[in-house]
């Protein structure tokens, strides 16, 4: 059988990487050969929205350790205490108040939908969505055929919906960022819920970089290759007495689970610091590794500012300048984490994405289902902010040499 492999066209040559070796990626032929200059590149050019930039002190740590660590089991005391120090340290980094507990399972967070479709939605969601993620959530829960239709309030990318209280709800679904369109939202509990309702957040791209009141939440989820630079496949929940309290109703009811998305095992594992089946141990390793050093440089306020910086950098060049424009209309509701820019009708985002690329910038690149002629960036905690401030200067350089051309 004839195998196809992706078309990789000619490669760029005579230029070097942002980290000093020679420049391997591939020019497609379709691209112009574009050559940014070397002062103008950043010193670590991974911009992308997940799996995000690993820091490589990080890495570093992760190959000291290695034959101490990777290849045990996660049963023993080894691993375990790695899962303590990212429990731990994940509830220090979102100053938990009393009582709440951090659970961890494999999977991701499309995982964790499904399992809080079985274990934590008891009769019937509400879902704010305004964007790719949030309305996959949603999208399970219409499915789930154990539950009720889920009541749904809907913005257009770019946007978000207010949040109401909805009568026969006991979950509220919001996602404090959505990483498709770079949307923000403030987190609050509905005004006039239903006695016992949870607000369940999806924070994957916002944890550990956003500021947030974590009172006005239940379960605040989130997978670890965003703010927490490390690897996917693993989710995390940090949840309130009153969701752990509903998991195990659930749990113990005649509700069938499959057993890797039942939360009352998940719990049952998170406080012995393990989990169900086996996780990669280098993703947890890293995640610690980004969660202790945002602690050392001060917690969440720092990372938060850190982020907020980031994003000052990006929005104000994109006002200022002729041939970019935020996404988001409303400053209010622009993301410190993800930032998306739409470019000038005459320069073509797709080409600039793929020029930055051969550059070694990489995965700047719109979310491939909103359809715009976009760029979006990643402004994590672990992206120095003068990295932020040379891509602007590389697509300022790149867009004129495509309108010189």
């Amino acid at each position: 059988m004839r195998r196809h492999w992706p078309e990789v066209g000619r490669r760029a040559k005579g230029f070097r990487s942002p980290a000093g070796g020679r420049h391997t990626g591939a020019v497609s032929a379709a691209l112009p050969d574009i050559r940014i200059p070397t002062d103008l590149l950043p010193a670590d050019g991974r911009f992308c929205s997940g799996p995000s930039k690993v820091r490589p002190e990080a890495v570093a740590a992760l190959a000291a350790e290695a034959n101490d660590y990777l290849g045990t089991s996660h049963r023993q005391a080894g691993v375990r205490f790695m899962v303590a120090r990212l429990r731990n340290g994940l509830a220090e980094l979102l100053a938990l108040p009393d009582g709440y507990e951090v659970l961890l399972g494999n999977g991701g967070t499309t995982a964790f939908w499904d399992a809080l479709s079985f274990g934590v939605i008891d009769q019937r969601s509400h879902h704010l969505v305004f964007g790719e993620f949030s309305g996959k959530f949603a999208a399970v829960a219409r499915a789930a055929p154990h539950l009720g239709e889920p009541s749904t309030a809907k913005a257009e990318p770019g946007t978000a919906p207010a949040l109401a209280a909805v009568e026969g709800v006991d979950a509220y679904c919001l996602t404090h960022n959505e990483t498709s369109t770079g949307v923000i939202t403030e987190l609050v509990r509905p005004q006039g819920a239903d006695d016992g309702a949870l607000v369940l957040v999806d924070a994957t791209s916002a944890a550990g970089g956003a500021r947030f009141d974590p009172a006005e939440t239940d379960v605040y989820y989130l997978a670890p290759q965003k703010c927490l630079a490390s690897d996917g496949g693993l989710w995390l929940a940090a949840c309130s007495p009153d969701a752990v309290a509903r998991i195990e109703r659930l749990a113990a009811s005649d509700r069938w689970v499959p057993a890797s998305l039942d939360l009352g095992i998940a719990l049952e594992n998170s406080r012995k610091d393990q989990t169900y089946n086996t996780p990669a141990l280098a993703t947890i390793f890293l995640a610690v590794q980004q969660v202790e050093w945002i602690n050392e440089s001060g917690g969440l306020h720092w990372a938060a500012g850190r982020c907020a910086t980031n994003a000052g950098i990006v929005y104000g060049w994109a006002e200022a300048s002729e041939h970019t424009t935020p996404f988001v209309t409303d400053p209010a509701l622009r993301s410190p984490v993800v930032a998306t820019i739409d470019l000038a009708g005459d320069v073509d985002a797709t080409t600039v994405a793929g020029v930055l690329r051969a550059n070694g910038v990489h995965d700047t690149e719109s979310y491939r289902k909103l359809g715009r002629n976009q760029l979006r960036f990643a402004l994590f905690p672990a992206i120095e902010p003068d990295d932020v401030r040379a891509l602007t200067r590389c697509v300022d350089h790149v867009v004129a040499e495509l309108r010189s051309a």
